[in-house]
């Protein structure tokens, strides 16, 4: 019993220790830091926007339509006299939310199908993978457009069109993963005790294959938002009044020349949203990539 405690205790403390040198070279790359920083303000903005704005986006003076920033609309007014402050921090919680449930969507089913793939391999593995070739076969804005145009406009058609798109890309990168530890001799002594392989998979293969699967999520999120935006550029995104960067910046296409600033804002979002993202992704990648422990 004492000499179990000790192992199950040097364990604890090698996961410890790992844990802190992922996080000691992550808060050295300055860059990761702050997208860390801004996807923490975006995510409050998207969690408390009513009390961090106006709990009510679609009110309208159109007497002030296009107005200029002033200390009544810190961001000025859209062409119906809409708080565009307001809006854009409403939006925030819409992209969030879509892109957080579709990439979640994404990620559970990509990552089964890259688990199954790789650890059984032979003509599972074929007939997965060719599944995921024809996924990837197909642009996912290109495919987002042709199931919303088929489904109808809504927001939970749109999680599923963005989410189709991203199941290639989990399901890729987890096979890769699974192929390079299912043959570790850990996984050979629990496959010498019995244990079944839905067990070893779950239990042993999976958990040791997260690093890159965290790191797609990020990647994937910023991929999502423009996305996202970009359906509803086009039209096909989130439907009026709900407010979303991409239709804010569709709305202000033909006034841009005449009120610049009606697309400055909701595109310095979107941009500052991916850029926090991909800084986020980039920086998570690097500390929990063992070849750069020293």
């Amino acid at each position: 019993m004492g000499k179990d405690k000790k192992e199950t205790s040097a364990i604890r403390g090698k996961k410890k220790s790992q844990f802190r040198n992922i996080m000691r070279r992550f808060m050295k790359n300055q860059t990761a830091v702050f997208g860390l920083v801004v996807i923490v303000v975006l995510l409050i903005f998207a969690l408390f926007p009513a009390q961090l704005s106006n709990p009510d986006y679609t009110i309208q003076d159109l007497a002030n339509r296009y107005a200029g920033p002033s200390a009544q609309h810190f961001l000025g007014t859209d062409e119906l006299g809409r708080d565009m402050y307001t809006r854009i921090v409403w939006g925030c919680r819409t992209s969030l939310t879509i892109g957080l449930a579709s990439v979640g969507i994404a990620c559970a089913i990509g990552v089964t199908l890259g688990t199954l793939a790789g650890y059984f391999g032979g003509i599972l593995d074929n007939v997965l993978m060719r599944i995921v070739d024809v996924l990837m076969a197909v642009p996912n804005l290109l495919l987002g457009i042709s199931i919303v145009a088929a489904l109808g406009n809504s927001i939970s058609v749109l999680i599923f069109a963005i989410a189709l798109g991203n199941i290639a890309a989990f399901a890729r990168v987890t096979r890769s993963s699974v192929i390079t530890v299912r043959d570790t001799e850990y996984v050979e002594a629990a496959r010498a005790t019995g244990a079944s392989d839905g067990r070893i998979m779950w239990k042993y293969v999976l958990p040791n294959s997260l690093a890159p699967i965290i790191v797609q999520v990020t990647t994937s999120l910023a991929g999502n938002i423009l996305n996202i935006s970009g359906l509803s550029f086009v039209g096909l995104g989130v439907p009026a009044p709900t407010p979303e960067w991409g239709s804010m910046l569709s709305n202000a296409r033909s006034i841009m020349r005449d009120y610049p600033l009606q697309i400055v804002f909701p595109g310095i979002a979107i941009m500052l949203t991916v850029f926090a993202f991909n800084l986020f992704g980039d920086g998570l990648r690097d500390a929990l990539d063992p070849r750069l422990k020293n």
